[in-house]
């Protein structure tokens, strides 16, 4: 049992990059204004800001097109 908890403190304790699906997940869960408190401290230990403002102007850009897309569509088989 105690080899489990020393192992975790390691881990835990070694800087490691995030993966693509933690940052897309950060990205979205922010975007929903949904973020666990664990969650936000491993993207503050384990993050770049860099990647963090190129992930969320990204999913801007996709989210307002996206919109715009729809809209186009609606308006298009309404009208």
């Amino acid at each position: 049992m105690t080899d489990k908890k020393n192992n975790e403190r390691n881990e835990s304790s070694s800087p490691r990059k995030m993966r693509l699906r933690d940052m897309f997940s950060t990205i979205l869960f922010g975007a929903l204004g949904v973020q666990s408190n664990k969650a936000r401290e491993r993207d503050f230990s384990q993050g770049k800001p860099s990647h963090f403002i190129y992930f969320g102007l990204g999913f801007m850009l996709v989210f307002i097109l996206g919109l715009v897309g729809i809209v186009k569509l609606v308006t298009h088989l309404a009208g």
